[in-house]
């Protein structure tokens, strides 16, 4: 059950958590808020930034992350009714107000993010604690009513009860003498056998509303007095508007105003189809500016050159140089991984205020505080002036981590006098995206006289995200988040050797795609260590089984997704496995793909297993959802995912010619979880960065053709 929609249109409690600040300890935040004696509202009982509880006993949870379709508004829940005791039928959910304060991520610098599969990471303890304090305040309620000891009470589903005597009380009712408690500094969680809610399959809270169409995302907004507006921007980054059409424009029923921008022009109008309309009159043209002459092999060309220098050391381990040159057989490769857009289904879009005391914006964003802070530079207004509507997602992947397209909306509205709602066409969005890098990786290994790795050298090449995200993380010309799944490897390699060149493509932005570094990493890292297998002739699974010797849940995923697979069986001519694993975001994961290819290049992902070690699973329902999400996504890219750049411009527009995996080309995928008493891992972006490895892999397997650049039919292999 959700109210996000009820709460998010009628600008819900902001003022309240103004009032709200900050504790902190052992690394793990927890905001609290302590509201005022007696203060009498339809949620007295606020004991700190996530709960709150009515005098009916329905529970709030404020979610310090946004659904954007992975489960975030029942996974965290979840981990406060378990500790509160409550039922999840007697849970709400309400995403949280900008606040780094309150709200921030520890895995994310302390920011408010939603991305990089931490939401149950960061607030595994976090919200359990929170839930575990509110339990405590509201048995001492009861203790004081009934003038016992608080060890003499329990609590179920919502009621404190006392055993000895038969007396009970629900929540509701204890509500406004818990509030005048003082929160506790220190609780007591649960022991993980006595759990009931954490590890079991529970309903989507959020499913109903978006099956029924209740569900407010931020294309639905609907706020009084409304103009809906669309924009063309120039086809070439940096480029500018030269020239446009306002009158032509005008001419189109229902159109009220054109707005020009530094490098864009906006029709506003009453509806949609009417500003699509006065956009195509409107005739604008563009100066390219510096960028009009890029293309893609342009980009590649500078990379290849850029990666024949040395780069910043990520990471030295041994003397690889020396075990090279020492080494019985040396194996050398270039790898290429290519830009990719997000191709959210939810088009990009933004709603807008702007009135003379501050600004309102309705949007799904996946950074709501940095959303406010650019729109506040942008309008010359204070933060707090800025208030942010935040919405359900449909779709992020990355996408939404930018503001782009918030700031773009706030300088429309500032030439609008009523509220606007900015909405990008597809075409738009697909050629304005803010793309996953190229990169472009140089990687050699020698092995010993068994075949086994002894040095191992990995140069990659790419621009810092981080750089322009979190300047501070850039340090020593080092970008974590671009060496993130080449380092730490989990093999047994004793001489290593990781670099990286930072090479910015001119002429379009990079930023983050779901999951980020690794999903170009452990495609160059496991299609390698397929390539180290052939070179001993070793069996893909046997070698990784033996270089995996020392780290116990690495080599549990592979021999459990192994024989789920029926690895070592036979298969028909033209058919083939790949295997591939990776220790990333706090999992362990192995996946394996079947793919078969016919005679004339077509190829068939047929099936693909995927054994997962997350550490504890909180909704076993959203795990399994997740992997196959993240699986198909993965798969999209490997068969299909590529934009390229002529003329400064971006070639591919809709899904068309930027194609999405079709119902019919889903594989069977079967999901195994392993148990484990683990901490929690992430889940969202893990199952993305196989994908590319195991069917790279299985395609050798099949056919003896090792492709070494993505998407396959790139690489001179044609899909169906």
């Amino acid at each position: 059950m959700t109210e996000v929609a009820r709460k998010l249109q009628s600008g819900f409690s902001r003022r309240s958590f103004l009032q709200a600040g900050a504790a902190v300890g052992g690394g793990l935040m927890i905001g609290w808020y302590l509201p005022a004696s007696g203060a009498a509202d339809a949620t007295p009982f606020a004991p700190n930034a996530f709960i709150r509880i009515d005098r009916k006993g329905m529970v709030t949870v404020i979610s310090p992350k946004i659904e954007m379709g992975e489960g975030t508004y029942t996974s965290l829940p979840m981990l406060v009714a378990e500790e509160l005791d409550v039922d999840m039928s007697n849970v709400l959910v309400d995403p949280s107000p900008p606040s780094d304060k309150l709200y921030g991520d520890p895995f994310q610098g302390g920011r408010q993010i939603t991305g990089g599969s931490t939401a149950i990471r960061a607030f595994y303890l976090p919200l359990r604690k929170a839930g575990a304090a509110a339990r405590q305040m509201l048995i001492a309620a009861a203790a004081r009513s009934w003038k016992v000891e608080p060890s003499t009470l329990t609590t179920e589903a919502g009621v404190v009860v006392h055993s000895a005597t038969g007396r009970r009380k629900s929540y509701g009712d204890l509500v406004d003498a818990a509030a005048r408690l003082t929160v506790p500094k220190k609780v007591q969680l649960k022991d993980p056998s006595d759990f009931r809610i954490i590890g079991t399959p529970v309903k989507r809270l959020d499913a109903a509303g978006k099956v029924s169409g209740a569900a407010l995302f931020g294309i639905d907004v609907k706020v009084p007095g409304m103009k809906i507006g669309t924009v063309a921007a120039s086809p070439v980054f940096g480029g500018t508007v030269a020239s446009y059409d306002e009158a032509a424009a005008m001419k189109i029923q229902g159109v009220r105003q054109v707005v020009k921008l530094e490098n864009a022009v906006a029709v506003i109008a009453d509806h949609y189809w009417a500003a699509r309309q006065g956009l195509e009159a409107v005739a604008v043209r563009f100066d390219d500016g510096p960028n009009g002459a890029v293309n893609t092999a342009d980009i590649v060309a500078a990379m290849a050159k850029a990666s024949e220098q040395k780069g910043a050391v990520a990471e030295r381990k041994g003397d690889a140089a020396a075990a090279f040159e020492k080494a019985s057989t040396k194996v050398e490769a270039i790898y290429e991984a290519p830009f990719l857009a997000h191709a959210t289904m939810e088009p990009i879009n933004c709603t807008v205020h702007i009135k003379p005391d501050g600004c309102d914006i309705w949007v799904g964003t996946q950074v709501p505080t940095m959303a406010q802070v650019e729109v506040s530079k942008v309008l010359g207004l204070a933060p707090e002036r800025v208030a942010i509507h935040n919405h359900l997602l449909g779709g992020g992947f990355g996408r939404r981590l930018e503001v782009d397209f918030i700031v773009q909306a706030a300088l429309i509205g500032k030439q609008v006098n009523q509220p606007v709602k900015v909405v990008w066409s597809r075409e738009e969005d697909i050629q304005h995206d803010v793309y996953r890098p190229y990169y472009y990786d140089r990687i050699s290994a020698g092995l010993d006289g068994s075949g086994l790795p002894v040095a191992w050298n990995h140069r990659i090449v790419g621009p810092s995200i981080l750089a322009r995200w979190f300047p501070r993380f850039f340090k020593n010309g080092i970008d974590p988040n671009a060496v993130t799944g080449a380092i730490d490897l989990p093999y047994a390699i004793p001489n290593v050797t990781i670099e990286f060149v930072r090479h910015e493509p001119r002429g379009i932005p990079t930023g983050f795609w779901r999951g980020v570094g690794p999903t170009h990493n452990i495609y160059v890292v496991e299609s390698f260590i397929d390539e180290l297998a052939a070179a001993a002739k070793k069996d893909p699974f046997e070698y990784r089984r033996a270089l995996l010797k020392n780290n116990p849940r690495a080599l549990a995923v592979l021999e459990r997704a192994a024989a789920k697979a029926g690895w070592g069986t036979r298969l028909e001519s033209r058919k083939g496995r790949g295997i591939s694993v990776q220790h990333e975001m706090g999992t362990y994961l192995c996946e394996v793909a079947e793919v078969s290819v016919a005679d004339d290049g077509r190829v068939r992902i047929d099936r693909v297993v995927c054994s997962c070690d997350c550490g504890v699973v909180v909704n076993p329902d959203t795990v399994a959802a997740q992997l196959e999400s993240a699986i198909i996504f993965g798969l999209t890219a490997v068969l299909y995912g590529e934009i390229t750049l002529k003329n400064g411009r971006v070639e591919q527009s809709n899904f068309n010619d930027y194609q999405m995996l079709r119902i019919d080309q889903t594989p069977i995928i079967d999901i195994d979880l392993v148990p484990s008493g683990a901490p929690p891992g992430g889940i969202g972006e893990p199952g993305t960065c196989s994908l590319a490895p195991a069917v790279l892999n299985a395609i050798f397997a099949a056919t003896g053709v090792r492709l070494h650049k993505l998407p396959i039919q790139a690489a001179l292999l044609k899909t169906d």
